[in-house]
């Protein structure tokens, strides 16, 4: 009587078998639902056509620009780089604030300073 109630002992060979085939059908039905999950997918975007939206406006072509009568001078070679309208100071010099020319820029703000970095 001792004999049917034992639990037949598996060899290790026999229960690394049996995990082997389980994990194996446990990894072939997780790919079975991706691939199924794959597929509605691509049915769903394949009946459904939407439209996309743009972000940007598309590019056009700006109006060219009125032809100037002050065009550049004519550069020299090994000379200085021409420039037609003279360039103008952003500060104008203390003279010329005297007869009322104004700043290209507004004043600049003051510097934030702090103590010095000690020396080790």
């Amino acid at each position: 009587m001792a004999n049917k109630l034992a639990v037949n002992a598996m060899s290790p060979d026999e229960a690394r078998k049996r995990a082997y085939k389980r994990d194996l059908l446990l990894a072939s039905a997780m790919v079975a639902a991706g691939l199924a999950i794959f597929g509605l997918s691509v049915a769903r975007l394949a009946a459904h056509n939407p439209l996309v939206a743009q972000a940007t406006q598309p590019l056009q072509s700006s109006p060219t620009p009125a032809p100037q009568d002050n065009t550049p001078a004519e550069s020299k070679p090994g000379g200085e780089r021409p420039t037609t309208p003279a360039p103008e100071p952003a500060r104008p010099d203390a003279e010329a604030q005297k007869t009322g020319a104004t700043p290209a820029l507004p004043p600049a703000p003051a510097e934030k300073t702090a103590a010095p970095i000690k020396e080790r």
